[in-house]
């Protein structure tokens, strides 16, 4: 089972990196030929489902997923949420860790374990290292460019 794990620091506050990282909709944005559609009511909580939808011209890929923790961040401890992927190609989990800096900002933290079908395990390096390129992208998109914008900037891999 391919691990990816990806850190960023941000300028932003962990509420707002918080907010970011989990508009689900704006998810997809950043990835070729894809979009999120959320399938229950907002607000966000455990059992908010939603799916990544990749494709064009009626072939695509489902990764569906449901949020299984929800416990976002406060003034003095950090922010999780867990996402478990139900799909038939795709399975396994994320979660995504927001950590507040005594010195302001916030600690990105993105660890994900997935399983692919039909994808031996001689490829999980691979299916890790383009993982890592993926969701790193995603991350520095949403943090970068979100819809609550105060500024901030995401940083690299360290």
């Amino acid at each position: 089972m391919p691990v990816i794990r990806i850190s960023r620091r941000t300028a932003l506050p962990a509420e707002e990196a918080w907010l970011r990282l989990t508009d689900w909709e704006r998810h997809g944005a950043p990835v070729p030929l894809t979009r999120t559609v959320i399938t229950t009511a907002p607000p966000t909580r455990v059992g908010t489902r939603f799916t990544a939808r990749t494709g064009v011209a009626g072939v695509t890929f489902d990764d569906p997923m449901e949020v299984t923790l929800w416990r976002p961040p406060s003034a003095d401890a950090p922010g999780l949420v867990r996402l478990e992927k139900h799909g038939r190609a795709v399975r396994g989990w994320a979660e995504i860790g927001v950590h507040p800096l005594p010195a302001g900002g916030a600690d990105v933290r993105w660890h994900e374990e997935l399983r692919l079908a039909g994808f031996p395990r001689l490829f999980d390096p691979v299916v890790a290292a383009a993982g890592r390129r993926l969701f790193g992208h995603v991350i520095d998109t949403l943090l970068r460019d979100g819809s609550r914008s105060r500024g901030g900037r995401a940083g690299r891999d360290f």
